[in-house]
């Protein structure tokens, strides 16, 4: 272990106590081999450009590591891991009374809009919960370059909300699978302008700019006092990725979650909420669960397959929350684009963090 490595974690084990996040207990302890491997694994390039790994074990901080220039008071681009922050908020505003519920229609929010254009039956029966689990009538898929929605062609207009709320329907195709043919009767496609409008959505309906009310009912709940939220050309707040928080506020929000949204004695998001948030609301191209903007990955743990849920952005950065284990990991990363981003990042969750624990 490098000398800056030694000095680190004793710092990590004094500042444990004075990050008091929920339980008093003392850090876990953990196999010092397995940490050392995972520090090497880093420092040799096998596992690249990780900026941060932070690991909870009942509240407590049982590693913390920063690498590759990452401090613990660096703002990280997490990507599309906002897109979990984002339903989150939406809870919190179903708590507040702000929306009524995940059945509200979504262009019953935009009448500027919809005063302008004709829109189909069908999309106008649209659902905050259909935007939260990525299963719209809308044609929009990231992952398909030709798509009408791709992420993509809506960064390149000025006006990213008229851009969404004109997509056409989304034909099915004989090789495709019907909403009515799939896993929880919705068909997944992953689109990042159905978590922008989810923000807008939240704009809308609570009267505040998105970082605003993140700020309000989030993040001075939780002591996170710096954090950057993006706006979309027209001055919407971008729910659907790049807002940037320092490791430990990462895992402050995972911890809200594994406490089902209560924080030193408040709930700031319904509890019923948060179960549906981290449970199978639709099946993902992948065959991982999705919840509402949460990935339910299908992960090796204990020598099993387990869901693990997870905030997840491009490069490889997550949130894991792990209940069963009064687990919180979060790891930052600046891999984007890379092949290698997302499989090393969950690598070291499963052959490093995990085992290290036993």
């Amino acid at each position: 272990m490098h000398h800056y490595q030694h000095r680190l974690a004793a710092l990590v084990f004094a500042l444990a106590a004075a990050l008091p996040l929920t339980a008093p207990a003392a850090p876990a302890a953990l196999d010092s081999a397995r940490i050392t491997a995972l520090e090497s694994a880093i420092a040799s390039q096998d596992i690249k450009q990780i900026t941060s790994v932070l690991l909870l074990v009942d509240g407590r901080v049982a590693y913390e590591g920063y690498f590759n220039g990452g401090t613990a008071e660096t703002l990280n681009d997490v990507r599309s891991a906002s897109k979990s922050v984002t339903a989150m908020l939406v809870g919190a505003a179903i708590g507040d009374g702000s929306l009524p519920g995940v059945q509200a229609r979504v262009y019953d929010y935009f009448p500027a809009f919809t005063a302008g254009h004709s829109v189909d039956p069908r999309l106008r029966a649209m659902t905050v919960e259909d935007l939260l689990t990525m299963s719209t009538l809308w044609e929009c898929d990231d992952e398909n370059a030709f798509s009408a929605g791709n992420e993509e062609r809506m960064y390149v207009t000025e006006h990213w909300l008229d851009f969404a709320l004109s997509l056409p329907v989304k034909g099915f195709a004989p090789w495709m699978t019907r909403p009515e043919d799939s896993p929880h009767g919705r068909a997944h496609a992953y689109c990042t302008a159905n978590s922008f409008v989810l923000g807008a959505v939240v704009e809308q309906a609570t009267k505040r700019p998105l970082a605003d009310y993140a700020a309000q009912v989030l993040e001075r709940p939780l002591g996170i006092t710096a954090s950057r939220w993006n706006r979309s050309p027209e001055g919407i707040g971008m729910g659907g990725g790049g807002t940037r928080y320092r490791s430990r506020d990462l895992a402050r929000l995972g911890e809200l979650v594994l406490a089902e949204g209560r924080w030193q004695g408040r709930q700031l998001i319904p509890s019923r909420y948060v179960r549906a948030m981290v449970s199978a609301q639709a099946t993902a191209g992948d065959g991982s669960d999705y919840g509402y903007q949460w990935w339910g990955l299908k992960l090796p743990v204990d020598g099993h397959e387990t869901t693990v849920w997870t905030m997840s952005g491009n490069g490889g950065n997550y949130v894991f929350v792990m209940p069963e284990k009064k687990l919180v990991a979060v790891i930052t990363s600046q891999a984007y684009n890379r092949s290698y981003a997302h499989p090393q990042s969950r690598r070291i969750l499963t052959e490093f963090l995990l085992p290290a624990l036993r």
